[in-house]
């Protein structure tokens, strides 16, 4: 069991770490995407820096490596805590990926992913609230913020265990950590402190106003 553990938590960290968005960057327009933008190794920055679509099959393919580390996990048939851990390991993979000397981006899909594989109809519903919230402000990073402060109580009324509450209360703070620093140098920007709730420089579809 303990080699079985080990073998999801590394499966699941090396999975987290492959540079979707890096990898699109060099391929389509031969840029690294962290040197472009906000700087940052994710879906939001390559469909604003590339195009939607390259950013959209990204999106997918960095849902899916969280979601994969997870049925990996499962299917070693270790323990639910390590199932939890495995996923986070993905999560952190992606953030710190060995692959680009542990540069990354914030985790947010490989989290969406991790999360839909443990809680496929509670995140839905919390993927319904971000899409909503999306419409509405542009404002990806917000509507983010807001469906997953969404899924511990949802997954609570779904009668999910304490455990479950407790880690889809954990990963979403840890995301909300993770992009603090973004958000304290938006604060600095006038500009960019206007937009902190309506994005006032992107459409919904994450394409600048005015082209």
């Amino acid at each position: 069991m303990i080699f079985y553990t080990i073998i999801a938590i590394v499966i699941g960290y090396l999975l987290g770490s492959i540079p979707f968005a890096y990898i699109a960057g060099r391929l389509k327009k031969v840029v690294d995407i962290r040197q472009v933008g906000g700087g940052n190794m994710g879906v939001l920055n390559t469909i604003r820096q590339i195009g939607p679509a390259v950013g959209f099959p990204v999106l997918v393919a960095d849902i899916a490596k969280g979601a994969v580390a997870v049925l990996i996990a499962r299917w070693l048939d270790i323990s639910l805590i390590w199932i939890f851990v495995a996923g986070f390991a993905a999560i952190v993979g992606h953030n710190w990926p060995v692959f680009l000397k542990f540069r990354g981006g914030k985790g947010a899909a490989a989290t969406l992913g991790v999360l839909a594989a443990l809680f496929p109809i509670e995140l839905v519903i919390s993927f319904g609230i971000i899409i909503v919230v999306v419409i509405i402000t542009s404002n990806v990073r917000l509507a983010i913020f807001i469906g997953l402060a969404f899924l511990p109580i949802i997954v609570w009324r779904l009668n999910g265990s304490g455990i479950s509450i407790a880690y889809s209360l954990a990963l979403p703070i840890f995301l909300g950590l993770r992009a603090l620093t973004d958000f304290q140098r938006d604060m600095n920007v006038n500009e960019k402190r206007k937009g902190l709730i309506f994005d006032k420089e992107y459409h919904f579809w994450q394409t600048r106003k005015g082209k």
